[in-house]
């Protein structure tokens, strides 16, 4: 296993921790729902998943068959501008951990 990875994890946790205990993930979450909504992406995968059921038939779909066909496609129909402004975001409140 590569070292790189676990010290990317422990990094990756580390923020996430920061974010979960300073409520910066809440607000982050907030923003991406709204940006998602406005840019389209919601109505985009709800009609995704319209699709799926129409062919496969309501009564062979279950949730779990959902989520597994429709997440590839909702991660990929996030808008970029969407993916920088969060990053951006994230980028700035560790700045602010860092020197506060």
């Amino acid at each position: 296993m590569d070292p790189r990875h676990g010290s990317e994890a422990l990094m990756r946790s580390s923020i996430n921790q920061k974010l979960i205990e300073s409520g910066e993930i809440d607000r982050l979450k907030e923003v991406l729902r709204t940006r998602l909504i406005e840019s389209g992406w919601r109505d985009e995968l709800k009609a995704h998943c319209k699709e799926i059921v129409k062919r496969k038939g309501l009564e062979n779909v279950t949730v779990e068959d959902l989520v597994a066909e429709a997440t590839p496609k909702g991660r990929a129909l996030v808008p970029d501008d969407v993916k920088r402004e969060l990053l951006g975001r994230i980028r700035t409140f560790l700045a602010q951990q860092s020197t506060g």
